[in-house]
């Protein structure tokens, strides 16, 4: 249910088929699991528990099927590059060791791969994306433009997501939540107050504003700081919060009966469900935990067609 972003003209294959280490020499090893320490340039914050936890079941079933990719430390012991998710739910499902491609990367193509794994795997939100380009630029003494060859980025795409850092800390979660989009978001950089900026995004999401819209929007504010007040919308505040609390509820409450990721979009005159499914099978499953007693309804069915055929002299 998702859309490639594309753009990663370098990607995890061109990182990684290092000349001094190529693929074809590549061996699998089974390192134990406690040898190994998280990745310290991992730029994703969050992992959903429910999406672990089906790995996990998973893994407990099959093993891990795709081997992670490690380093050696000096000190001994590994540091994980990619495959924070098979890691954390392999020691969930009880297993000892993993199996392992062990590389020889410094610390910059470390977390370089961390990044782009993330980037094309689309688990990285537009902020959490925005920090680790920060994080390579000032770990590594980077340029935009040295950081865009790295990543396989544009200078522009860079310098775009970077300048979403500025927005207020309350408008980065929302943007982080998914409830403003990075379209909506960025015209209301232009506004300096930072509660104007928050109220502004409020508005942004209730009305469910375009990209142009926002751009109006901001163009108000700044001719009329006050015209948010003037339409009589509520500044934030409990309502808020509670509405916040409510679709935090909503949204595990759904993950967890529907055993998948499951996002609440908001809106004044409409609002959206998102569902994530990653295969044929996986859908047929959570159709059924939408509908637990569509199989009893299916089986009634067929038996009162059965019914009809004997007494009408056909088989069904």
């Amino acid at each position: 249910m998702t859309s490639s972003k594309g753009g990663l003209g370098k990607g995890l294959g061109a990182l990684m088929g290092n000349t001094h280490l190529t693929p074809a020499k590549d061996k699998v090893q089974e390192i134990s699991v406690v040898t190994i320490q998280a990745n310290r340039y991992q730029p994703r914050q969050e992992f959903e528990e429910t999406a672990l936890a089906d790995l996990t079941q998973s893994i407990q079933t099959y093993g891990v099927l795709q081997p992670i990719i490690v380093r050696r430390l000096p000190q001994g012991g590994y540091e994980l590059i990619a495959g924070e998710r098979r890691l954390r739910a392999a020691r969930a499902a009880g297993l000892q060791q993993i199996p392992a491609l062990v590389r020889e990367y410094n610390d910059a193509e470390t977390s370089e791969i961390a990044l782009i794994e993330n980037i094309q795997r689309e688990d990285l939100s537009a902020i959490e994306e925005a920090r680790a380009y920060a994080q390579l630029m000032q770990s590594f003494q980077l340029t935009q433009d040295d950081l865009a060859h790295k990543v396989g980025r544009s200078r522009s795409h860079i310098a775009n997501f970077l300048r979403l850092l500025k927005l207020a800390a309350p408008v980065q979660q929302m943007l982080a939540e998914g409830s403003l989009s990075m379209g909506q978001a960025k015209p209301l950089l232009a506004i300096e107050d930072a509660q104007l900026q928050q109220q502004a995004a409020i508005y942004v999401m209730d009305e469910e504003l375009s990209a142009r819209q926002c751009e109006a929007l901001v163009k108000r504010l700044q001719a009329n700081p006050d015209w948010l007040v003037q339409q009589g919308q509520e500044p934030q505040g409990k309502k808020q919060a509670e509405q916040s609390v409510f679709l935090r509820d909503a949204t595990d409450r759904l993950t967890q009966l529907l055993g998948t990721q499951v996002h609440i979009r908001p809106g004044k005159k409409k609002s959206k469900i998102e569902i994530e499914y990653y295969s044929e099978e996986d859908l047929e499953r959570i159709l059924a935990a939408m509908h637990p007693d569509a199989d009893a309804i299916k089986q009634q069915k067929l038996e009162a067609l059965r019914k009809v055929s004997l007494s009408q002299h056909f088989t069904v």
